[in-house]
């Protein structure tokens, strides 16, 4: 049974321009560590692309949201939305417990981290997102996150993944009331 603290909408801005969330993962770390950074395991909650596996490494990140459940992406005037490729960089690389880069979808303004601490078969997964320009970046980063983090629990439990849009709007919905001036 999931803890209350590591339930979905339940992150946290533990400082301005910043969102926290935690989620507790079937381990091991080494299993986590995969999905983070393997092309093919990470396209399968959030994009695939390559990254170089060093602190300076480029990161391309290819999003196919259309791909990550059953349900279809919304569509602009009939066809689904494709986002071009996005670069960024790895900026920390300490396989199996830290992991950082400067975030694509912002030109690199803002920077992701994900940490791992094994806790016993489960791993604490914790994601910081940094430097976010604004209250409503927040709650799209939040949104966002937190949707594909359950997408990846879905997998890594050996789920059917959950719908990405249905989640991420009501999850939008949480985040705008907890984060909004």
């Amino acid at each position: 049974m999931i803890e209350e603290r590591y339930a979905e909408g339940l992150g946290l801005s533990p400082e301005p321009h910043t969102v926290r969330i935690e989620r507790l993962l079937p381990g091991p770390a080494e299993r986590i560590w995969d999905y983070l950074v393997v092309s093919e395991k990470r396209r399968l909650w959030l994009a695939a692309g390559e990254m170089e596996p060093w602190a300076g490494g480029g990161l391309t990140l290819l999003f196919r949201h259309a791909e990550l459940s059953h349900e279809a992406s919304p569509d602009t005037n009939g066809a689904p939305g494709e986002i071009p490729p996005m670069h960024g960089r790895v900026t920390q690389w300490d396989p199996p417990r830290t992991l950082s880069y400067s975030w694509p979808g912002d030109g690199g303004s803002s920077e992701v981290t994900f940490e791992l601490f094994p806790e016993g078969s489960e791993v604490l997964l914790v994601l910081t997102h940094r430097r976010l320009a604004d209250d409503d970046t927040m709650i799209m980063v939040a949104s966002g996150w937190d949707s594909h983090l359950g997408i990846l629990i879905d997998r890594l439990r050996g789920d059917t993944p959950r719908g990405f849009w249905s989640t991420f709007a009501r999850l939008k919905e949480v985040y705008a009331s907890r984060f909004s001036a």
